[in-house]
């Protein structure tokens, strides 16, 4: 087994976790969510794909191939399926999606680029070296722009999800969307990127914790759209993590 690091066992953990859901299910993905009804079977071949490859990340001898067919899955499903449709139905749940997946492949994006072998950078150079990993973070500090600017069209949902102990509901809603924009922004321009890239794993991670574990840990019944949200919440902070994972070694404020 080879652990490069806590977020790249956290992410592989969510991963099959994430597979298994969506195979348990059948009906929707949790990550790939919403399907297009024209490639609604593609629901288990994506499951599958984050199951098997989520193992394969955590075992050393398939670490590398794992890293190689999650992102090549992951970039396929954004360009083929989610930047079309953002187009075709230039929606929120199109463009939330869509953000989704690039949160997604650019975590993965990083373990290709820590794993790649000899193979990987002769005929892959552009995407297993440090050029790799800079297209990775660009990709990541787009994706998560959007995330904030969603929190500001739905004010008051998401003011709504702000546990009940807090207090100024709607403070926290648009500080959480403004603090998504600037770590996205930090993350692009290279200002603080480090940092930026720490704190938006806090952020969704406190989300995560504090928002949507304690729903489906509450007695009762939950809806999809609850089973869905807190794995979605949960993959998104794996990615948030790996990304803070790419920048160790380098100092808080990076270009």
């Amino acid at each position: 087994m080879r652990i490069a690091s806590v977020g790249h066992a956290v992410f592989a953990v969510t991963m099959i976790a994430v597979g298994i859901l969506g195979l348990i299910k059948g009906d929707y993905a949790v990550v790939w969510q919403p399907i297009p009804q024209s490639v609604s079977a593609l629901v288990y071949v994506c499951a599958l794909i984050s199951l098997i490859c989520g193992v394969g990340l955590l075992w050393q001898p398939t670490a590398v191939v794992a890293a190689r067919v999650l992102l090549a899955s992951l970039l396929l499903w954004l360009q083929l399926v989610r930047v079309p449709g953002i187009f075709l139905a230039p929606t929120v749940d199109f463009w939330w999606s869509a953000c989704k997946a690039a949160v997604m492949a650019a975590a993965a994006w990083v373990l290709y680029v820590w794993f790649a072998t000899d193979w990987d950078r002769r005929r892959l150079g552009f995407a297993s070296g440090d050029q790799g990993l800079r297209i990775a973070r660009m990709l990541y500090g787009v994706a998560l722009i959007p995330f904030g600017i969603a929190h500001f069209i739905y004010l008051q949902p998401t003011a709504s999800l702000v546990p009940g102990w807090l207090p100024w509901h709607l403070f926290w809603a648009y500080f959480t969307g403004w603090a998504l924009i600037a770590v996205g922004a930090g993350v692009l321009l290279g200002v603080c990127a480090r940092m930026a890239a720490a704190l938006a794993a806090i952020e969704i991670g406190m989300f995560t914790l504090l928002v949507w574990v304690p729903i489906v840990v509450t007695p009762g019944s939950k809806s999809t759209f609850q089973w869905s949200e807190t794995i979605v919440s949960a993959a998104l902070t794996a990615g948030a993590w790996m990304m803070a994972d790419s920048y160790r070694g380098m100092g808080w404020v990076v270009r």
